[in-house]
């Protein structure tokens, strides 16, 4: 009998290290049917369609992962986690601002953290059942990007923590805002 248990305990621990792997690494998630495409509303009002294919050659494999799998980058291995730097970050696909630098702050945990987003509406949440509970991911709203996740342990005066993977972002120094056609952002530094 307590071999039974012994193996049962083994196939648990096995699945439940696979489910978990899957999730972190995005592994779980299909890719697109070969006629599904995916139709991006950039932010300067342009559409831009790829097809699964076409996804994987713009983006690096670890974009791939992370924007279009679900996955996750590793936490103090990423590009923006220590970025002290003046300017936004936009969605890597549709380049939709999404969170500024004056909300930006060291969580702690390696991956770039921000108490409210930059534009409200260009921000998507959707719950996300894992193996250690719900959490609330984070989304684009135009490019349907995976960004990272939210969670209710954040600073004053929001009280959230945007914790977001850079995989997933790209950063636009405030000095090439107007420049990248995202100059109405330029106020949120003038303080």
């Amino acid at each position: 009998m307590k071999r039974v248990i012994s193996v049962i305990t083994v196939i648990l621990l096995a699945v439940i290290g696979t489910l978990i792997f899957n999730k972190l690494t995005g592994e779980g998630k299909q890719d697109m049917a070969e006629t599904e495409k995916l139709i991006i509303k950039k932010f300067d009002g342009s559409e831009v369609t790829y097809t699964d294919q076409e996804l994987k050659e713009v983006l690096t494999p670890l974009q791939y992962k992370v924007t279009q799998k679900d996955g996750t980058e590793k936490s103090f291995e990423n590009e923006y986690w220590d970025n002290n730097k003046e300017g936004i970050y936009v969605d890597l696909l549709s380049g939709e601002p999404l969170f500024s630098s004056k909300d930006k702050y060291k969580s702690g945990t390696g991956w770039p953290s921000f108490t409210k987003p930059l534009v409200e509406e260009n921000i998507v949440t959707k719950e996300d059942p894992g193996i250690f509970g719900m959490r609330t991911e984070v989304r684009s709203q135009a490019g349907d990007s995976h960004l990272g996740h939210v969670f209710k342990d954040g600073p004053e005066p929001t009280g959230l923590r945007y914790c977001l993977n850079s995989a997933a972002l790209e950063f636009i120094p405030k000095q090439e805002l107007e420049a990248r056609g995202y100059g109405r952002f330029m106020a949120e530094f003038d303080s």
